[in-house]
């Protein structure tokens, strides 16, 4: 390690090849020394090595003050980019690695959101996941955003591992409406639905429908409107219930999708609408 004022004077050839060989050696040792060069200048980087072998400090000179780059621990071989104003990204870096965890110290990646990408052979994205800050309150959202048409989420767990929730889980219960005398429902989109009678009607052929499914839907008449159901709903006996039809009141039916038809597995009629 060294430095020196990078001023070689004029002197007989020995001196003068001694000193192009300690000016060599300062540049060779990155300016090495316990204070600055004294023959700094502006833009002079220099390793201030006051701190020992395990804090190193890799300072740049501005002219008036040093400013800190990083942190160098030559006994374990690290370096830490510690000044604030130092920023560095890895936009070249096709293959970056961790080598321990991730510790955002309080902080999210990016604006909060996070994608995982799901790649093809060909190493095109195929899938994408996001989960994201709710714009409102503090639920992330977990969504398939990308790639395919149709994405979905499946959760499997290792050997007997088991998903637990520890708290509420729930479907949001969504509205459907009736035309011209029936009710379109996407069992996908809306599995838990509420019907607010405008007339009489009847449910169509839910779509989407995924063997092994279940579904609900709560009745509120607006009315004394009657109430069927498309042949592919099966109720117990193979007959549909008397439905209550009355204002005021609800009925509330749920079926399963057995890969062929809408099986009925629960009725609640006649409550009092509220």
């Amino acid at each position: 390690m060294a430095q020196h004022d990078y001023n070689i004077a004029n002197a007989s050839f020995p001196t003068v090849r001694s000193d192009i060989n300690d000016v060599l050696s300062a540049i060779n040792t990155s300016n090495s020394g316990t204070s600055r060069p004294s023959g700094a200048v502006a833009g002079t980087i220099w390793l201030d090595t006051s701190g020992g072998a395990t804090a190193h400090i890799l300072k740049f000179y501005d002219g008036g003050a040093d400013i800190n780059l990083a942190t160098i621990n030559t006994t374990a071989n690290t370096v830490d980019f510690t000044d604030s104003s130092v920023t560095f990204d890895i936009v070249n870096d096709t293959s970056p690695q961790l080598g321990g965890q991730l510790d955002v110290n309080g902080n999210a990646i990016g604006d909060g959101t996070l994608e995982l990408l799901k790649f093809s052979e060909t190493g095109s994205a195929v899938n994408e996941f996001t989960i994201a800050n709710a714009s409102t309150g503090n639920n992330p959202v977990l969504s398939a955003t990308g790639g395919d048409t149709n994405v979905g989420i499946e959760f499997t767990t290792k050997g007997t591992g088991t998903i637990k929730f520890n708290d509420l889980a729930y479907i949001p219960q969504q509205a459907l409406t009736s035309s011209s005398n029936a009710v379109a429902w996407d069992t996908q989109a809306k599995p838990n639905a509420y019907h607010l009678t405008t007339e009489n009607t009847t449910f169509s052929a839910p779509t989407n429908a995924v063997e092994g499914a279940f579904i609900c839907v709560e009745i509120n008449y607006n009315g004394s409107h009657t109430i069927a159901f498309n042949t592919i709903f099966e109720f117990a006996g193979s007959t549909a219930p008397t439905f209550t039809s009355a204002d005021g009141k609800t009925d509330i039916l749920v079926f399963k999708y057995n890969g062929a038809i809408w099986q009925e597995v629960g009725r609640t009629l006649n409550l009092s609408e509220s």
